[in-house]
């Protein structure tokens, strides 16, 4: 895939005035600069929709906001200071979305999978963690996958959901209450020629996973598919 230089310097320059004036005054003299800028980021998050299309089935993109919701906030600073897009796999069959984070100071990273399931797909992930928790290790502890990904990553409980056994072999796993990788970039890298495309190649890796978790969330405990 064509992979031009993914996010510039003036991009990641802008942001970092931005969290040194982040009021609407300076916001306001400021926004044809933002304007351009947002373009070109939009941009980039289409060519990543675009690639992402070709290996999953993609049911739309979503490129966040710069202003934030300060009403139920103690933080009253207008605007964020970063640029991010998540992109949604086709539900009912496929679970899970992909999100990129563009930040100054080396704090970019990609994240995937379940940040806030409901209270029904957490436990029916639960309980299929709870009946076989093979299937999942495998996939997580995969040695290619762990270089790209690392860990899975989460809030969790300190000991057992109501319901289960907290020397169960898997409560590790049944503990979580969000299923989540990520992968961090630095600066350099995000505006290096190749970003894009690496960003990519790692949600690609990912798959397995997501559909692991998208087969689980579509059938019962039995196994017989609900959609």
């Amino acid at each position: 895939m064509a992979s031009p230089i993914a996010f510039s310097n003036d991009l990641l320059e802008f942001l970092k005035l931005l969290k040194e004036n982040n009021d609407r005054d300076w916001f306001n003299e400021h926004k044809k600069e933002f304007k351009k800028l947002e373009v070109d980021a939009k941009g980039n998050f289409n060519v990543l929709f675009e690639a992402l299309k070709v290996h999953d089935d993609l049911d739309r993109l979503k490129n966040f906001r710069i202003y934030r919701d300060v009403r139920f906030s103690k933080n009253k600073a207008p605007y964020k200071t970063h640029f991010s897009g998540s992109f949604y796999r086709r539900k009912p069959a496929l679970r899970g979305s992909y999100y990129l984070h563009i930040q100054p100071n080396n704090e970019s990273f990609i994240a995937v999978g379940f940040w806030d399931p409901s209270k029904e797909d957490l436990m029916r992930i639960r309980k299929e963690f709870e009946i076989d928790d093979e299937d999942i290790r495998a996939i997580i502890n995969n040695k290619k996958f762990k270089e790209i990904w690392g860990d899975l990553l989460g809030e969790e409980l300190k000991t057992a959901p109501r319901g289960f056994d907290k020397e169960h072999s898997a409560i590790d796993l049944i503990r979580k209450k969000q299923f989540l990788f990520t992968k961090k970039y630095t600066d350099v890298q995000v505006v290096s020629p190749g970003f894009i495309e690496d960003v990519n190649t790692s949600f690609k890796a990912v798959r397995p996973y997501l559909d692991y978790m998208s087969s689980v969330l579509t059938t019962n405990i039995n196994g017989e598919p609900l959609i």
